[in-house]
């Protein structure tokens, strides 16, 4: 028990009482408690961040150990992850130089031994621990030449637990390897935190829930919950406190997007489309190439909703490969254009921007509207005359890549911006259109790569989303499978086949951002390797990769599109967006080495057309369990959006958000991974508070609006535009 730890409920406090959520004290310098100094507290500054009372405070713990729970070393396998040992230490001995350089001892008990490895820190390791003394050992264990082994674990004299039935629950807290060389490892943090607890007070740590919350989801007190999820009384209390500081931090993260999208609703000017007129309507009825999926309908829908009630559009829109957006993007133009407004659709490369414009330009060939292309490849009197077009509205479209953000480039009635796969795009380059009108126009973002419900409801809440969940009819399912090197001579005479029926393939190789050089030499003897299966003359091959100029880029593209070539040797420069309904074969050399999410994007370069087409992972002998495991998803799913949630469960939210910055990531102890029942909770409840009280001015709310305004400017938020 801490020494202030009386739990007792949370004092709820007036309008009038509320001064500051956050306590004075939690405030204070970190050097000045007792333990921690100048040297020490610079310290913690630079390695932890931790520069206040209320910093440490916020430092958890990543996890307990019971110290009563004692393993035997003869109970390691190769199952066990963590174990807590105990046993008699041996001599140490150094092991290889320079950066092989490691110090080496055993721990052994009565049923065993276990190798205990420091490759930094050795110094310390060896001043601070005696051979032959007994000690308590926690790490995570592994093996090395079939025997088990702990790589920096986690050690301390060991002292016999108390026997009277009682958990005993360690904190272990999070530490670098320069504060373990200073003395601060996480055993000291917790020495640290627990005497900041002896000098707080229930009212240092104060209520930021409305009681009506707390009470409806039967949530514990903040002190309460801050005194367990450090030093817990049981397991039970633990829990309680991780639920609760859980909901707080997805609560308030809720709240603040709530917030900024009701006022971005309220504050924000947009033009007005408010007819929906001839262009879209003579499209729609006898130039609709097909009937559009029940998913495209309804983002239409959502989309002249937007556009129509005077404030600006802001939505997101994510559908998996196929899923039909452009179709979406046009008809959102032809609204534009039929309101009197000019539209723009910038994409990340000139290849897609020229896709783009070519599939529009065809869909649009009996529709009276000009439409132009604008790139940092149109010079001369053709880039005039659109320049010239924009500015006095005979060009209502342009398609285009970062050409189009320049200063030269003004419209006369810029009413639409559509934006693709916005996450190739900074914030300042897209902030860039949005000023090229005096009214902002309307903004559409679009991205092929489906994002996980979790993830939206976070790093996107601020925007208005729609998904489109519905491939077009008469799309075949792709059928993927796993072959080894072992399988690469039947993998060619399958893509000979496929050939000999008048169809096209493409071999994809890793990109090795590391390494471009590296790169360009596995490509290089990829591309020999298969002009060894597939000799010329009789075969033709492209070959596209970064090293080329735009204009060999482009030519090679363009020959594999029109059919000259049979194959497509690449490096992922085709990820996005290249449109070729006559290729069915996709391989993926190294395929271990790409992620779930970009293995989706490149699949989804065949299946374009009406043909059964086929993918295939061709990977080493040796592959990681992780990707195995993504191997294996592919191979069991075409459904983009379960593919992105398997690979938010792989690799966090961090990896996959794109270059979208947002502190409603950056949580202490939620996940959206884990805790989507208590994300969808808290969302469902800031979503009533926002929407009753959009100002949060009741009573209620006051303690929560303080809060908010007491940690404004400590979260990166930002918004999309």
């Amino acid at each position: 028990m801490l020494p202030n730890q009386k739990i007792k409920d949370q004092k709820i406090y007036n309008s009038s009482d509320i001064i500051h959520t956050t306590s004075s004290i939690l405030s204070t310098p970190i050097e000045y408690l007792k333990g921690v100094g100048p040297l020490r507290g610079d310290l913690l500054r630079k390695e932890l961040e931790i520069f206040s009372f209320g910093d440490l405070l916020d430092h958890f713990p990543h996890r307990h150990i019971d110290k009563t729970r004692v393993n035997k070393i003869s109970t390691i396998n190769y199952q066990t992850d963590f174990v807590q040992v105990a046993g008699v230490l041996q001599q140490f001995d150094i092991l290889g130089e320079k950066r092989a350089k490691r110090l080496v001892a055993h721990l052994k008990d009565e049923t065993g031994s276990l190798e205990l490895t420091w490759f930094q820190g050795i110094s310390w390791v060896q001043k601070n621990l005696v051979p032959g003394q007994k000690y308590l050992v926690f790490g995570r264990t592994g093996f090395f030449s079939g025997r088990p082994q702990m790589v920096h674990p986690e050690i301390e004299p060991f002292i016999a637990a108390k026997a009277d039935g009682k958990e005993y629950l360690e904190p272990v807290y999070p530490a670098t390897e320069k504060l373990k060389a200073r003395g601060l490892n996480g055993r000291q943090l917790g020495k640290l935190t627990y005497q900041l607890f002896s000098q707080l007070k229930p009212d240092d740590i104060p209520e930021n829930l409305p009681e009506a919350v707390i009470a409806a989801n039967q949530l514990i007190n903040r002190y309460e919950a801050y005194c367990n999820i450090h030093f817990p009384v049981s397991q039970v209390a633990y829990e309680r406190s991780l639920k609760r500081l859980k909901f707080e931090e997805l609560f308030i993260a809720q709240v603040r997007l709530n917030l900024i999208r009701l006022e971005r609703h309220k504050s924000s000017r947009g033009v007005v489309f408010e007819k929906v007129g001839e262009l879209f309507n003579d499209f729609y009825n006898h130039h609709l190439p097909f009937s559009l999926t029940g998913a495209q309908k309804r983002v239409i829908r959502e989309i002249r909703t937007d556009t129509g009630r005077g404030h600006q559009m802001n939505r997101l829109l994510q559908g998996d490969v196929g899923s039909g957006k452009t179709i979406v993007a046009l008809l959102s133009m032809l609204l534009a254009a039929d309101n009197g407004y000019q539209s723009c659709l910038m994409a990340p490369t000139e290849i897609l921007a020229q896709q783009h414009y070519n599939g529009l330009k065809a869909l649009l060939k009996e529709i009276p509207v000009e439409i132009a292309l604008l790139t940092g490849t149109v010079k001369g009197k053709e880039r005039k005359r659109i320049l010239a077009g924009l500015l006095d509205d005979s060009i209502h479209f342009v398609v285009g890549t970062h050409a189009v953000i320049e200063d030269v480039v003004q419209f006369k009635n810029l009413g639409l911006v559509i934006v693709d796969e916005q996450h190739r795009f900074g914030v300042a380059q897209r902030a860039k259109l949005w000023e090229k009108s005096l009214i902002p126009p309307h903004v559409l973002v679009m991205t092929a790569t489906p994002i996980p419900r979790t993830l939206a409801m976070t790093a996107y809440g601020d925007l208005d989303y729609s998904v489109m969940d519905e491939l077009p009819p008469g799309r075949q399912p792709i059928t993927t499978v796993h072959r080894n090197e072992g399988a690469r001579a039947s993998v060619m005479d399958f893509v000979k086949t496929e050939i000999q029926k008048g169809r096209q393939a493409y071999f994809i190789y890793p990109l090795i951002e590391e390494s471009e050089k590296l790169s360009y030499e596995d490509l290089m003897q990829g591309y020999e390797q298969v002009k060894s299966f597939f000799p010329e003359p009789r075969y033709r091959i492209s070959m596209v990769h970064g090293r080329q100029p735009p204009e060999q880029k482009e030519t090679n593209m363009q020959r594999f599109v029109t059919g000259d070539t049979h194959i497509m040797v690449s490096t992922t420069v085709i990820e996005v967006g290249v449109n070729v309904p006559n290729a069915t074969v996709m391989v993926i050399e190294s395929s271990e080495k790409f992620g779930l999410s970009q293995l989706h994007q490149l699949r989804g370069r065949v299946g374009r057309g009406s043909e059964k087409s086929f993918c295939i992972l061709l990977t080493g002998a040796k592959v990681s369990k992780e990707g195995k495991e993504r191997i294996n998803t592919m191979c069991a799913t075409n459904d983009g959006f379960a593919i992105a949630e398997k690979d938010l469960e792989l690799r966090g939210p961090g990896d996959i958000s794109g270059t979208r910055q947002s502190g409603a990531l950056n949580f202490k102890v939620a996940s959206i991974v884990n805790d989507k029942e208590l994300l969808e909770l808290a969302k469902t409840t800031a979503e009533q508070i926002c929407e009753e009280d959009p100002e949060l001015d009741m009573a209620k709310n006051l303690l929560l609006k303080n809060y908010l305004r007491s940690q404004k400017g400590k979260n990166a938020w930002s918004r999309i535009s």
